[in-house]
């Protein structure tokens, strides 16, 4: 049994994917696979608007906000939370805190002037405490990445802000309860937590919908998608019928509370573990930032023993844990424990982890 420690595309529910599996040729008593349905069709409708309400529902998401089901990943939506809601000042804040709040300022500035309200770090390993933030009065929104991927970080806190409030949550969406009325704009690629590569889930405040540049190209326009309920062009079907299915399974498992108590419960298995290895094991990420999701860290020292960590990552793939090996660049080890990595299965590395410790510690 392989088990798939990838920081995305990531791992999928066991039982989604059985689900996936049994009705690939006929989904839903259609008689064709979902593949080959219709985005215009009652059944594929269906599917949609089931999916929608029940991220509605696991999020508690107010009446006054739009889900849209874009395409592009992460990726697209730093062009699009830019061109969408930069015009009505002509600025943004950006909190720039890891490798993917960086390239999304560096996006963002093609279309209007990006204000970085911190000095840029030395190293992406803590989140600056507010109060350190330099915010312009005249900024349209302020943006952050909750959770960053490559280097671990992850906000403990929700901003306090008078400009709406901007949220790439793709690598923690759905781990742990949020209040949206907080945000005026949330997005998540799907590929990390909750499906797929190919879906977006944008969430946005409906006042802020239709400020879009003109120059917005229609598949990132949110007016234009929201008009034409995120049909404005044919769909990721698959993936949102995977992503529907994903929520269905979160709903079975204790909702995003029981998500965010699993969460919890699993990366505090790896963390103490690297925290008793006295320096055997490190971890460069402040304490209280650490992310539930991504846990990076070295073998051997601060800078890491290559020779230890290659060791560690064959041992590790030849008991079937694949894809720890860290991102390229920042090296290393990183262990993504996302919602459909089990307790059993962080159990597993763990108990590998202090094997190895045991075996080369000195």
């Amino acid at each position: 049994m392989v088990i798939n420690f990838a920081a995305g595309p990531a791992k999928l529910p066991e039982e989604v994917l059985k689900e996936v599996q049994t009705n690939l040729l006929n989904c839903n008593g259609s008689g064709i696979s979902v593949m080959e349905m219709s985005h215009r069709s009652s059944n594929y409708a269906k599917i949609q608007e089931t999916a929608i309400a029940d991220l509605r529902e696991l999020l508690n998401i107010p009446q006054n906000y739009k889900v849209l089901l874009m395409q592009g990943g992460g990726t697209g939506q730093f062009a699009a939370s830019a061109l969408n809601l930069i015009g009505s000042t002509g600025t943004a804040d950006y909190v720039i805190t890891g490798s993917w709040s960086a390239k999304a300022a560096k996006e963002a500035a093609q279309y209007g002037k990006v204000n970085a309200v911190l000095p840029k770090l030395a190293s992406y390993t803590t989140v600056p405490r507010q109060s350190t933030w330099k915010l312009d009065p005249n900024a349209a929104y302020v943006y952050y990445c909750d959770n960053e991927t490559v280097e671990g970080v992850e906000f403990d806190f929700v901003p306090e802000v008078k400009a709406p409030l901007v949220v790439d949550m793709s690598s923690n969406f759905l781990s742990r309860p949020i209040d949206v009325s907080k945000f005026g704009m949330i997005y998540a690629g799907a590929q990390k937590n909750i499906g797929p590569a190919g879906v977006t889930v944008i969430i946005v405040r409906e006042d802020l919908i239709g400020k879009h540049l003109k120059v917005t190209p229609s598949i990132l326009n949110f007016e234009l998608m929201d008009k034409n309920n995120s049909l404005l062009n044919t769909p990721p079907t698959f993936g949102i019928y995977v992503m529907g299915l994903v929520f269905k399974w979160i709903k079975a498992n204790g909702g995003v509370a029981g998500m965010s108590q699993r969460s919890k419960a699993k990366s505090q298995i790896i963390y103490n573990i690297i925290d008793q290895s006295n320096g055997f094991y490190y971890c460069p990420v402040e304490r209280q930032v650490r992310s539930r999701m991504n846990v990076p860290f070295r073998i051997g020292s601060s800078t890491g023993n290559e020779q230890l960590e290659k060791e560690f990552l064959a041992k590790a793939e030849a008991e079937g844990m694949i894809q720890l090996k860290g991102h390229r660049s920042v090296g290393g080890i990183r262990a993504s424990l996302y919602n459909a990595i089990t307790l059993e299965e962080t159990q597993k590395l763990a108990k590998l982890m202090l094997e190895f410790y045991e075996n080369n510690k000195n």
